[in-house]
């Protein structure tokens, strides 16, 4: 391209200032596509990861029975079909290190590391209206320059790790679960606590139960939770998937939540109770996430529909805990099945019957503060412990960008934007901050409801088609306009306010931050309804987005 570079002197940019056609923020999933796919168009770009390697996600949470509940073999990319042929999953859903030794495999594949720069956080990015560059501050005192700004930081990246007072005054080890040591931690004979009881938090306590000394699980919402399947894969199943490759990649695209499954039972209402049964259990018995995104849609939207879906999860859980205090405290009843995350898990409900296990109800009684010796709950109650373990989340979706002091036209923060109302243009950008791109992003399927391999490469493709567009037009700026934006913001809204979800507190509405505006973070109208939107903007000439 060169017009970075010469934008840059005509600016009178330092000549220490490295100047690139595109900086890309972040090695994981998102980051490393982009970065391939900007190469190969021949731009010069730079990736900057804050980790000391590749992985995203999959490099930070390196907890106790992390692990992703995506099946391997959609949990792909799709740009090279030897590469997915070539690597060999161990099971259906590969654990941590598996994972991240599969994004060392693609990055060494295609040859993305010399690309990057890891142990380097960026800290600031300010758009010059003048020369249309972003110019881009690290920790490590270095000042980049480029034309695009694409952000591929993650939609859970940004973690909740203090959250209590006198986290420092602990005197054993604390760790949160997104930031968690390369080093061995000992649990055994330890008394261990664990906060938050999400996604994560179900798989940290299924692991390290049988291990520790003793267990305290400090409980204040309760899940709803399906059983996970999880097959060992050998060589031959995988020349299976691999020989499904063209077909595979085809259909996620257009699903709802860009898993292989969708919802195709046919009509709640046209089925009797018995076929209703059938379905739910023939689902629930895969072992996967078929039974929230793949059963009824109708349960999404009508309160007697979820009642029934959560009612019959609530009775297989019920006949694993048998004991009914357990039954009270771990089966939710204040909200439906499918409005919260739904978490995978592995003998979690049966963790509770050992007598190692106890429940600390914190809804009852809350957190007051970390105390040296332990938690200390509202009732006055210390509760000793060796290891504390934080798994309580992250601000979603946005997190990561407000982290960054990103300031666009005049000057305006994204942060300070964002406190007031959470907006996107199509989670791909955002008004009044020119040629920054977002994948990930609030507004879109990739914030939350999507298989995020499927959604982050489209974004990636879409970003990269449109900044190819434009090489090609001589353009060397796209912002979207007010009203383009103001459009998709009423259609976001208008779609996530016929569900169930808006009506609950959970992430997803951005509840567990406290003061953050609340609005459901993902696009709900589905993948491949929101592709098909995406192409046609393109198809259109971006209309809604202005050029310069």
């Amino acid at each position: 391209m060169g017009e970075a570079k010469a934008a840059a002197a005509a600016a009178g940019t330092d000549e220490g200032t490295k100047t690139f056609d595109a900086i890309v923020i972040g090695a994981g999933v998102a980051g490393l596509y982009q970065v391939y796919r900007l190469r190969e168009l021949g731009f010069s770009v730079r990736g900057i990861e804050a980790a000391s390697g590749v992985g995203g996600t999959w490099y930070w949470n390196r907890y106790p029975g992390a692990r992703f509940d995506s099946e391997a073999e959609i949990y792909q990319y799709w740009f090279d079909e030897a590469m997915f042929k070539n690597w060999q999953p161990s099971e259906r859903y590969p654990a941590q290190p598996e994972t991240e030794r599969w994004l060392n495999y693609v990055a060494d594949r295609a040859d993305l590391r010399k690309h990057f720069l890891f142990d380097t956080r960026v800290t600031a990015a300010r758009y010059d209206e003048a020369a249309r560059l972003w110019t881009v501050d690290t920790d490590r005192g270095e000042r980049l320059q480029a034309r695009f700004l694409i952000s591929c930081t993650g939609m859970l990246s940004a973690p909740l790790n203090e959250v209590f007072p006198g986290q420092a005054s602990f005197r054993g080890q604390i760790h949160h679960t997104a930031r968690w040591p390369k080093e061995r931690v000992e649990f055994v004979g330890k008394r261990v606590g664990v906060v938050g009881t999400g996604a994560t938090g179900i798989q940290v306590i299924q692991t390290i139960a049988p291990q520790v000394g003793h267990l305290k699980v400090f409980l204040r919402t309760p899940q709803y939770v399906i059983p996970m399947r999880n097959p060992k894969y050998s060589p031959a199943d995988w020349a299976k998937q691999g020989a499904r490759f063209a077909e595979i990649r085809d259909r996620i695209k257009n699903t709802f939540s860009g898993f292989e499954y969708d919802f195709s039972n046919g009509a709640w209402a046209d089925l009797t109770p018995a076929q209703r049964t059938e379905v739910l259990e023939r689902l629930w018995a895969d072992g996967s996430l078929a039974l929230w995104l793949a059963s009824f849609s109708e349960m999404f939207f009508d309160e007697q529909v979820n009642k029934a879906v959560s009612e019959f999860v609530r009775q297989k859980m019920r006949e694993r805990l048998k004991d009914p205090v357990l039954c009270e405290k771990l089966i939710p009843t204040t909200y439906g099945f499918g409005t919260h995350r739904v978490p995978l898990e592995s003998q979690y409900l049966e963790v509770y019957h050992q007598p190692n296990v106890e429940i600390v109800d914190v809804k009852a009684s809350p957190i007051e503060r970390i105390v040296p010796e332990g938690v200390m709950t509202a009732d006055g109650t210390v509760h000793e412990l060796d290891i504390l373990i934080l798994a309580t989340g992250f601000d979603a979706g946005s997190g990561a960008l407000t982290r960054i002091d990103i300031r666009g036209r005049g000057g305006r923060s994204l942060k300070e934007d964002w406190s007031r109302e959470i907006r996107t243009s199509m989670g791909l950008q955002v008004h009044g901050y020119p040629n920054l791109f977002t994948t990930g992003a609030p507004l879109a399927p990739s914030a939350a409801l999507c298989n995020m391999t499927t959604c982050l490469q489209q974004q990636v493709d879409w970003i990269t088609d449109c900044i190819r567009s434009m090489r090609e037009q001589g353009r060397r700026e796209i912002e979207p306009s007010k009203a383009f934006e103001d459009a998709w913001v009423a259609h976001h809204d208008e779609t996530a306010n016929r569900t169930l979800v808006v009506k609950t507190h959970s992430w997803y509405m951005g509840s567990n931050v406290e003061g953050k505006p609340r609005r459901l973070l993902s696009y709900i109208g589905g993948v491949g309804t929101y592709r098909q939107k995406c192409d046609e903007v393109a198809a259109s000439g971006y209309r809604g987005f202005t050029f310069a």
